[in-house]
């Protein structure tokens, strides 16, 4: 079959020197790639060796799958990589389904074997009919144009020779070349999805268009094209603007829908659904404070920007020493205090901080925000609430609590950022006290 080498050729599946390990359960379509590529090696400039998992699925049937390809590769002097693991047992254990649990297991598998065989290629043999029940199931599921792309021809060192091929020639090149396989009873039940489809559903489309698979491929060769296009510009999207584990808010409503959906599925995860990416979508257009939860993620739209997965943290209350530097434990904070001459005063950093040193009553703290907390700043004739502070300079929610403020037993002294309480100004002839926030060991103001 001519057409696997130009379906490989086409994209770039096994360039000279690749060793390809192929994926084999003893069935036709397996048993038809591990023959065509193994007697083609030599012009293909390859090497073949075969992988065969045991899903102990079947019993005794199952074991006798792995012994059919086991003597077959003996015969042919094809190196096998086996292996076998309870999948049902696994499937309870993380509450998946048989056929998700199968996959799972069957693709680690396959990932360690060509790992310790130095295979570069990972071939399994999914064929044009298995390409077009995968979009006609993913249909049924109300999946979105990702899951219409169906099966690609090649993710990562995975690769499908046979997506070209259909069932039919398959058949047709084993009985040709005399090539053995072996039936698994469970093709020939309606139990599962995928075989309703395939005995049910595919002869009434066939007898609509015979050439229904090589339709369902062109068409899903065409909305991959779409998909890579559209995936390409919200990755560039988040490239650009994705920081602090944040995105502008305004940037990205203003994007096309499709891309600004795709940047949020890399950003949360393909397992979002539709409605909750309808849910973050909706927080584009809030005004206030507004979050939604999907899967163990927070969702939070603060002051222009949405945040993904940002806990809001608290400062620990620490006593801050008054000759010398107070490490602030858990962050990068330090807090320098000492007395100074009145002239060292400098009005234009908000980070280092000066007060009347007789003002101060007792200890002083470095804490976060309290609920009702307010202050009276140097120069200003009125009292405002750190909250009502904090919204004014736009501060996003989750970082308001690591805005230092500087208590005595008496109140809050001072808010890093904003500057000192009126009754601790300084004054004339007094002594005064100097407390400097940086923020790393590098001695940057905080």
């Amino acid at each position: 079959m001519k057409k696997i080498i130009d379906f490989a050729q086409k994209h770039d599946m096994l360039p000279t020197g690749t060793k390809v390990l192929c994926a084999v359960s003893g069935g036709a379509d397996s048993m038809c790639l591990l023959h065509y590529l193994s007697t083609n090696a030599e012009k293909l400039g390859i090497t073949v060796a075969a992988a065969h998992f045991n899903h102990r699925l079947r019993g005794a049937e199952s074991d006798s799958d792995e012994q059919f390809v086991r003597a077959w590769c003996e015969e042919k002097g094809i190196e096998l990589c086996s292996g076998s693991d309870d999948v049902g047992a696994f499937a309870e254990e993380k509450g998946m389904g048989i056929e998700e649990a199968a996959r799972v297991l069957r693709y680690d598998f396959l990932e360690s074997c060509a790992d310790r065989l130095g295979c570069t290629a990972i071939a399994t043999a999914h064929n044009s009919d298995d390409n077009a029940e995968t979009v006609l199931l993913n249909l049924v599921r109300g999946s979105g144009a990702r899951g219409l792309c169906a099966i690609p021809p090649k993710r990562g060192r995975l690769i499908r020779p046979l997506l070209d091929v259909t069932r039919s020639e398959i058949e047709q090149y084993l009985e040709e070349n005399g090539v053995p396989h072996i039936e698994d009873s469970t093709n020939a039940s309606d139990d599962y999805t995928r075989n309703l489809l395939r005995h049910k559903v595919m002869p009434v489309l066939r007898g609509i268009n015979p050439a229904f698979s090589a339709a369902a491929m062109r068409t899903a060769e065409s909305l991959r094209a779409d998909e890579e296009y559209l995936e390409g510009e919200a990755q560039h999207f988040v490239d650009e603007h994705f920081a602090d584990k944040a995105l502008p808010a305004k940037q990205l409503a203003a994007l096309p829908k499709p891309v600004c959906v795709r940047v949020l599925r890399l950003i949360c995860g393909r397992a979002l659904t539709a409605q909750q990416t309808q849910a973050i979508y909706e927080l584009l257009d809030s005004e206030g404070l507004a979050h939604t939860d999907i899967h163990g993620m927070r969702v939070t739209h603060d002051s222009g920007r949405l945040y993904f997965g940002v806990e809001a943290a608290k400062l620990p209350d620490t006593e801050i020493l008054l000759d010398g530097v107070t490490p602030i434990a858990g962050t990068k904070l330090t807090a320098e205090a000492g007395l100074v001459a009145e002239s060292d005063k400098n009005f234009k950093s908000f980070n280092t901080l000066f007060f009347n040193y007789e003002s101060i009553c007792g200890r002083i703290s470095l804490t976060s925000r309290r609920d009702g907390d307010k202050i009276k700043l140097e120069g200003r004739n009125c009292t405002k609430k750190l909250k009502e502070l904090f919204s004014e300079a736009k501060i996003p929610q989750h970082e308001r609590d690591l805005t230092p403020v500087l208590r005595d037993e008496k109140g809050i002294i001072a808010v890093c950022g904003f500057g000192t309480a009126q009754r601790c100004a300084v004054q004339k002839g007094k002594s005064v006290l100097r407390i400097t926030i940086k923020k790393d060991c590098t001695g940057d103001n905080y």
